[in-house]
């Protein structure tokens, strides 16, 4: 009976010796893990930095790509008007014109 008792105790020792050392195992493949991640995110950040920077040193021509838009937008509306002006224009001159020739064809 003590042999079998001895047999069941360094069973449950070395099973419980085989979970810490799993523990220990998962611990490091953890950590390693985490180093990892603690790399990319370095290397996110530094990317990010750059972006930034580059971003900044555009932003004064994005400005003034935002200002030629206005600028284009404002003299597309104005053409519009003069178009709409001249056509009025034409308009007025075609009925003066065509009481010219009226009044012409009279005499």
């Amino acid at each position: 009976m003590f042999s079998k008792m001895a047999t069941y105790l360094i069973g449950e020792l070395t099973a419980t010796s085989e979970d810490y050392k799993l523990l220990e195992n998962m611990n490091k493949l953890t950590s390693l893990k985490y180093l990892e991640m603690k790399d990319i995110a370095v290397n996110i950040n530094r990317n990010l930095k750059d972006l930034n920077q580059k971003e900044a040193a555009l932003q004064p021509y994005l400005d003034q790509t935002a200002l030629i838009e206005e600028q284009v937008t404002a003299l597309e509306q104005a053409a519009y008007k003069f178009d709409a002006y001249s056509k009025t224009l034409e308009t007025k001159y075609k009925k003066l014109d065509d009481g010219k020739l009226f009044s012409a064809q009279r005499l």
